[in-house]
């Protein structure tokens, strides 16, 4: 199953593989220089399609009181960090890397009520970058939930995102594990949860999206 986000490049990919694979007996004549060009096309047109794959996530059990990976990828941060956008004072950070072969769709954290949500234009720094939470494009978005609280978690472009697509409007009501957007190639997402908050994870563990606990209460 692929995301929709990914239909019309898909659609597109096929179209110049298939271009390429063809056209490319006609214009090269040395037999090893075309199995390696159609070689390297089916393999840059199976990145492309991985990388927009949307693995069916069934949750083990929907709770208010588990917060669960939005994402597939690698805790790289737990911290607490001053957050100066929407809560203006401390937050424990927990974030996670995704590189270009992770699931890039984003599904929400957790059950509750859209309190923000807002797009911020910026740059395209490696996503690890100290100061990509606050410097790159990015989306904000902030849920209360009955058991945390407000909960933010923002998507941060990578240095080869280009494009962040987020669902989330002020005022609906969402639930734990349903689509909530998609970062296109390489990323990252950071929560921001209240302090004290019991964390499930640590540095360098892998995650999953909607299986992976990261905390609980």
């Amino acid at each position: 199953m692929f995301h929709k986000e990914g239909v019309k490049i898909i659609f597109f990919s096929l179209l110049i593989a298939v271009a390429v694979i063809i056209g490319v007996e006609y214009i090269i004549e040395i037999p090893w220089i075309i199995k390696s060009v159609q070689i390297l096309t089916l393999l840059l047109l199976v990145i492309i399609l991985q990388f927009f794959r949307n693995p069916n996530r069934d949750l083990d059990n929907i709770s208010d009181h588990l917060i669960l990976a939005p994402v597939d990828g690698k805790v790289v941060v737990i911290e607490e960090v001053y957050e100066p956008e929407y809560f203006k004072d401390k937050r424990l950070m927990v974030s996670i890397f995704m590189s270009p072969i992770n699931v890039h769709v984003t599904r929400y954290a957790l059950n509750g009520m859209v309190k923000y949500s807002k797009y911020h234009p910026g740059k395209y720094l490696v996503a690890w970058h100290p100061k990509a939470s606050e410097e790159n494009e990015r989306t904000s978005v902030v849920i209360d939930n009955p058991v945390y609280g407000e909960v933010m978690y923002r998507q941060i472009a990578g240095a080869l995102a280009k494009r962040i697509v987020n669902y989330a409007k002020v005022g609906h009501r969402v639930n734990q594990g349903d689509d909530a957007g998609f970062i296109k190639f390489g990323s990252r997402v950071d929560l921001y949860l209240p302090l004290g908050t019991n964390v499930n994870v640590v540095l360098n563990q892998k995650a999953r999206g909607n299986k992976t606990v990261i905390a609980n209460k």
